[in-house]
C-alpha cells in the first residue's frame, strides 16, 4: 500500500496539466511516422504497413500499441498506436519479431521477407511506464557536439522506434541566453568570456566551466537555433515530449558587474580545474535577480520554441552547495521552481539526480529532503541517473515522494570498451517499480556518449516495453540472429559468451574505461577485468570463424572490429604487466622484447583494425568538427575543442583521458606514442641505473599529448584495409599465446 507522500505525489503529478504525450494532432503524428517508415523501408515497402495514431487506445493511460494483419487486405500488417512513438515501437516490433530485422547505432538490417509475413493473431502491448526517456545533459558534448540534421534525423527516427517519448531538446540556448544578457546590460565581450566551446558547453550549462576552448562564433548560435526548430518540430511531430532547459542559479560575471549589489557567491572549482575557468557564481534563492533572469530566459525560450512544460536544470552537478542547511537547500530548489513556474505555470521540473549519489556524504537525507520538497509533490521528477549500479531511490524512501524516472546510465564519456549490467539491467526496473510505497513513473537511457555497445541498448529500450524480466540468453541468440540477418551458431555461441562476461559486471561497477592502453602510463596502473578474459577471446575466435557466412553484413563487421578491439585492449594489459615486470626485476632484454612487440606491432595492428571501419575513425570526428564551421578559423577553433575533448580534457589534462576513444589514428598518434616515450623512458633507466621519475615523465609526456592536439595532421574519414583480414592476421598472431596467459591466470 502506498504512503501518504507517494500518494500525494502521484495524485499531484496526474492533476499537473502535462500531458503524457505531446499535444499534437493524432493525423500529424501519423502523416510523421508513415514518413519514418519510408525513410526506413522505402515507399514499397512501407505501403504494406498500414500505421495509423489512435489516442483510444491508451485509455488514457501509458502508450499501447496493437498489431494484426486485416483479413484479405492488401497491407501485410496494421499498426494502431495510442502516440506516434507508440505507432513507431508498434512498426518496429512487426520487423524486429516477425521480420527478423534490426536498427541500431552501427548500422540496419533491414532484410525484409518477400512477401511480409502476416501477425497470425491480433497482438497488443501496453507499456507499464508513462515515460520512457532518453539523453544525458553530457551527451550533448560527448556525442552530439558537431551532429547535422541528417544525423539528427536519424537519432529521432531511432528514438521513435524504440518507444522513446521525452528527450533533452537542448540547442539553440546559448543564443536565447545571449539575448537575455544583453538586454541586461552585459556586453558582447562578458558573454563571449562566458560561454566555452561546443565540445565543453554541457558543463558551462551546468555552471562547471566558462572560457574554456571558446568563444562561440555568431554562426555558431544561428546553425544550433535552426537546427532546434528541426528537432522539436520532428520530436514532437512524433508524439514526444521535449525537455527544454531553465535557469538553476548560475550567472557570467558580468551581471554582478551590472548589478553591483546582487547576492552572488563564488562556488569552489570543479573537477581539477581552477577559477580561470570554473567557479562560477551562483546568485542567492532569495534574490531577486534570481526570478528576473529565470523567468526572464524560460519566457525568451518559450516564445523562440513553443514548449511541453517539461524543464531541467541542474543546480549543484559535482559542485557542494555553500550550505548544508536544508532551509537554504530548500530555498535553492524552490527558487528554481518559481523561475519556471514564473514564465509557465504548468512547468514540470525534470532532475538529473547524479548529485546525491555522486557526494553521498553531502547528500545525507535531510539534505536530499529538503532540496526535494522545496518543490510541490509530483512537480518534480527525479531521474535516477545511474540506477542499474547506484540507485538512489531505496536510500531515499522513493525520493522522498517526488516521481523519478529509473535510468541506466551505462557508459562514461563515450568511452569504447564492452561492457554493461544485464542482470542488473533486467531486475531493476522491476524491482523498483515493486518497491514498497513506489513513485516510479518511467525508465530511462542516460549515457554521458552514445554510439556504442548497442546490445545494452536494445535491451533496455525492450524493457521499457515489458511488464517482466526477459530469458537473457534467449534474447542474446535472437539478437545475434537479427543483427546478422541470419541465424548463425558460432555467432550464436559468441554473443552467449559476452554476455556471462563483458556484459554481465554484477554488483557496483563504474564503466568507465580504465584500460592501460587508454591512460597515461605509469608503473601503478590497474589491469583488473570483472570478468574472465579468454571469454572474450573465444567469443573473438567464434566471431571471426562465422565470417564467410556473415562477412557481408555492416553490423558484423562492425562487432569484429568491437570484440577484436577489446580481445587487443586485453593483450595491451598483458603486455603491460610484462613490461613492468621486466623493469621492477631489471630484466633488459625481457622489457625490450614485450615493449618492442607493444609499441611497434600490437599498437599499429590494432590502429589499422580501427581505421578499416568507418565508424572507429578519428577522422571521423574531427571532420564533422570542421564541417560545423564557416570558415577556416571557425574549423581550427572547432578541430582544437574536438582533439582536447578525446585527451586532455581541459588546457593542462584537467579530466585527462576522461573521454578516451579507441579509434584509427588517436591509436597510433596519441596513445601509442605515449606508450613508446614509456618504453624508452624506462629502457634509458634501466641503462643507466637512475630512477624512473613518474612526474619527470608526466611533464615530458604533456608535451606529447598537446603536441598532438595542435599537430594539424588530417586524418583519413573513409576507410583503409580489410577489416576480416586484419582481425585474422591479429588473431593467428597473439590468439594462443593470449589463450594460455588468460588460463594460467595472474602470475
Amino acid at each position: 500500500m502506498a504512503g501518504p507522500l507517494q500518494v500525494a505525489a502521484l495524485a499531484a503529478l496526474l492533476a499537473v496539466p502535462v500531458p503524457v504525450r505531446a499535444p499534437v494532432p493524432e493525423r500529424r503524428q501519423e502523416a510523421a511516422v508513415r514518413a519514418l517508415a519510408r525513410r526506413l523501408l522505402g515507399p514499397r515497402a512501407a505501403s504494406a504497413v498500414a500505421l495509423s495514431v489512435d489516442g483510444r487506445l491508451a485509455a488514457g493511460g501509458p502508450d499501447a500499441y496493437r498489431l494484426l494483419s486485416p483479413p484479405g487486405a492488401a497491407v501485410a500488417v496494421a499498426v494502431t498506436g495510442s502516440s506516434g512513438v507508440a505507432a513507431a515501437a508498434g512498426l518496429y516490433r512487426y520487423l524486429r519479431d516477425f521480420c527478423g530485422c534490426h536498427l541500431s547505432w552501427a548500422g540496419a538490417q533491414l532484410r525484409l521477407p518477400e512477401p511480409l509475413p502476416r501477425v497470425p493473431a491480433e497482438i497488443r502491448a501496453a507499456t507499464p511506464n508513462r515515460y520512457r526517456y532518453y539523453q544525458n545533459v553530457c551527451t550533448q558534448s560527448y556525442s552530439y557536439a558537431w551532429w547535422d540534421w541528417e544525423r539528427w534525423e536519424r537519432e529521432i527516427d531511432w528514438m521513435a522506434l524504440s518507444g522513446i517519448n521525452l528527450a533533452l531538446a537542448f540547442l539553440g540556448q546559448e543564443l536565447v541566453w545571449q539575448r537575455v544578457y544583453l538586454s541586461l546590460g552585459l556586453n558582447q565581450s562578458e558573454i563571449d568570456a562566458y560561454f566555452t566551446g561546443p565540445a565543453f558547453l554541457a558543463w558551462n550549462r551546468l555552471g562547471n566551466l566558462h572560457g574554456w576552448a571558446g568563444p562561440l562564433p555568431r554562426s555558431w548560435h544561428l546553425k544550433q537555433l535552426y537546427l532546434q526548430y528541426r528537432v522539436v518540430e520532428r520530436m514532437r511531430s512524433l508524439g514526444m515530449l521535449t525537455v527544454l532547459p531553465a535557469f538553476a542559479g548560475h550567472v557570467p560575471p558580468g551581471v554582478l558587474r551590472v548589478f553591483p549589489r546582487v547576492n552572488a557567491t563564488r562556488l569552489g572549482g570543479w573537477s581539477h580545474f581552477d577559477c580561470t575557468y570554473s567557479c562560477s557564481y551562483l546568485l542567492d534563492p532569495e534574490d531577486p535577480m534570481f526570478q528576473v533572469i529565470g523567468t526572464l530566459f524560460l519566457k525568451e525560450l518559450i516564445k523562440e520554441f513553443g514548449t511541453d512544460h517539461i524543464y531541467s536544470a541542474d543546480t549543484f552537478n559535482e559542485m557542494s552547495p555553500l550550505s548544508s542547511d536544508p532551509a537554504y537547500l530548500s530555498r535553492v530548489s524552490n527558487a528554481v521552481f518559481r523561475s519556471m513556474t514564473g514564465a509557465d505555470p504548468e512547468a514540470l521540473w525534470l532532475m538529473q539526480g547524479w548529485l546525491f549519489q555522486h557526494q553521498p556524504d553531502f547528500w545525507q537525507p535531510a539534505q536530499v529532503r529538503a532540496l526535494l520538497h522545496g518543490v510541490p509533490l509530483g512537480r518534480m521528477i527525479v531521474l535516477d541517473l545511474f540506477a542499474e549500479s547506484k540507485p538512489v531511490y531505496p536510500w531515499t524512501e522513493s525520493f522522498y515522494g517526488q516521481p523519478f524516472i529509473w535510468c541506466m546510465l551505462h557508459n562514461f564519456g563515450g568511452n569504447h570498451g564492452l561492457f554493461g549490467t544485464v542482470e542488473s539491467l533486467n531486475r531493476g526496473p522491476f524491482e523498483a517499480r515493486r518497491f514498497p510505497n513506489s513513485t516510479m513513473v518511467g525508465t530511462g537511457l542516460a549515457p554521458e556518449g552514445i554510439e556504442q555497445n548497442d546490445v545494452v541498448y536494445e535491451l533496455m529500450n525492450e524493457l521499457g516495453w515489458r511488464h517482466e524480466p526477459l530469458d537473457l540468453p534467449t534474447w542474446v541468440s535472437r539478437y545475434a540472429q537479427r543483427r546478422y540477418g541470419a541465424a548463425n551458431a558460432a555467432a550464436s555461441s559468441a554473443w552467449l559468451l559476452l554476455l556471462r562476461s563483458a556484459y554481465n559486471c554484477t554488483g557496483v561497477c563504474v564503466n568507465h574505461n580504465r584500460s592501460p592502453l587508454v591512460r597515461r602510463p605509469s608503473l601503478h596502473m590497474d589491469t583488473q577485468l570483472w570478468y574472465n578474459a579468454s571469454d572474450v577471446y573465444e567469443a573473438w575466435r567464434l566471431l571471426l570463424s562465422a565470417g564467410a557466412a556473415l562477412g557481408s553484413s555492416l553490423t558484423y563487421r562492425y562487432d569484429l572490429v568491437d570484440v577484436t578491439r577489446q580481445a587487443v585492449q586485453q593483450l595491451v594489459a598483458d603486455y603491460y604487466l610484462s613490461i613492468r615486470g621486466a623493469f621492477q626485476s631489471r630484466a633488459l632484454p625481457e622489457l625490450l622484447t614485450a615493449g618492442g612487440v607493444l609499441v611497434y606491432d600490437l599498437l599499429p595492428e590494432l590502429d589499422s583494425l580501427l581505421s578499416s571501419h568507418r565508424l572507429f575513425l578519428l577522422g571521423r570526428w574531427l571532420e564533422s568538427a570542421r564541417a560545423a564551421a564557416t570558415s577556416d578559423r571557425e574549423a581550427e577553433l572547432y578541430e582544437m575543442n574536438a582533439r582536447n575533448q578525446l585527451t586532455l580534457w581541459g588546457p593542462s589534462g584537467n579530466i585527462l583521458d576522461y573521454a578516451n576513444k579507441q579509434l584509427g589514428g588517436l591509436v597510433l598518434d596519441y596513445y601509442g606514442v605515449r606508450w613508446s616515450l614509456f618504453v624508452s623512458l624506462l629502457v634509458e633507466s634501466l641503462n643507466s641505473g637512475s630512477p624512473f621519475h613518474q612526474e619527470q615523465f608526466n611533464q615530458a609526456v604533456f608535451q606529447v599529448e598537446r603536441g598532438f592536439i595542435y599537430n594539424k595532421k588530417r586524418y583519413p574519414t573513409t576507410p583503409v584495409g580489410n577489416t576480416l583480414e586484419i582481425s585474422r592476421k591479429l588473431f593467428l598472431k597473439y590468439y594462443p599465446g593470449a589463450m594460455k596467459r588468460s588460463r594460467a591466470g595472474p602470475a
